[in-house]
């Protein structure tokens, strides 16, 4: 268990400098426009086009990777699972085989693309965003509960902590000789019972910390000013428009050439 300090994102990049809410609301432009659809192009074009923008984003390929190696590993399990199972709609067994029809390996590129090219824009947008400026924006631009956006801030910076705690409790058992040894039930033995004391250990650092923001504050129903203001520029209202124009485009073209059809309905 492992869980790395969110890196520092580039100010200075084009989409560092967006504000966030823009950067979300692009995110919700481009799911809409690929959950409306089924076919694989549209998802192929967009995400062609968002591979192309990452150098725009000031995000690292090492640091993308390092944060999308799970969903690569979950798409990759759903395509196996539509490429295996899911063929045009029908399970086909001969003799205990399996047979891969060419539905089933349409339908497995189609979900891919598609979740792809979904989950992508979210993970560089997190990346390339402060927290902060994220719970401000959202607080301030879509009027969040202060409440809720600060205290999911918060729970999100201490989310490393927990990686402390496991590395603390694991070597605390070591020196006091709590081995399991080789032994497959020791092991989930002592995988459970660790599980157990971080989770104590998150709840009561938890109640420390609600207490002294509600000390601080953050409880209040009042009105609170702003330190942090989160304007929508030209340029934010431009990336919306922008992102709009190129899920129209993308399905634009699928439609000319004939291979757009419609996730619902017949």
């Amino acid at each position: 268990m492992s869980l790395q300090v969110p890196l520092a994102p580039d100010p200075h990049a084009a989409l560092g400098r967006r504000n966030p809410v823009a950067k979300l609301t692009a995110c919700m432009v481009i799911l809409v426009g690929l959950v409306v659809t089924s076919d694989p192009l549209t998802p192929g074009l967009l995400l062609g086009l968002e591979l192309l923008a990452i150098p725009f984003t000031g995000v690292r390929l090492v640091t993308l990777l390092r944060r999308s190696w799970l969903l690569l590993l979950s798409v990759g399990g759903v395509a196996l699972t539509n490429l295996i199972v899911v063929n045009g709609g029908r399970q086909l067994v001969d003799l205990g085989l399996l047979d891969i029809t060419t539905g089933g390996v349409d339908s497995a590129v189609t979900v891919t693309l598609r979740l792809l090219a979904i989950t992508l824009p979210g993970i560089v947008v997190l990346a390339a965003t402060e927290p902060m400026d994220l719970a401000d924006a959202l607080v301030q631009r879509w009027h969040v509960p202060a409440r809720f956006a600060y205290g999911a801030l918060a729970a999100l910076r201490l989310l490393p902590l927990l990686s402390a705690d496991w590395q603390m409790i694991a070597r605390a058992r070591r020196a006091r000789g709590l081995d399991p040894g080789r032994s497959p039930v020791g092991r989930l033995r002592m995988f459970a019972s660790q599980t157990f004391a971080v989770l104590v250990a998150a709840i009561r650092r938890g109640v420390r910390l609600a207490t002294a923001m509600e000390a601080r504050g953050f409880d209040a129903r009042g009105q609170r000013s702003v330190a942090r203001p989160q304007p929508m520029r030209p340029g934010d209202w431009a990336l919306i428009a922008g992102t709009g124009a190129v899920v129209l485009l993308a399905t634009g073209i699928s439609v000319a050439v004939g291979t757009w059809s419609p996730a619902f309905g017949g």
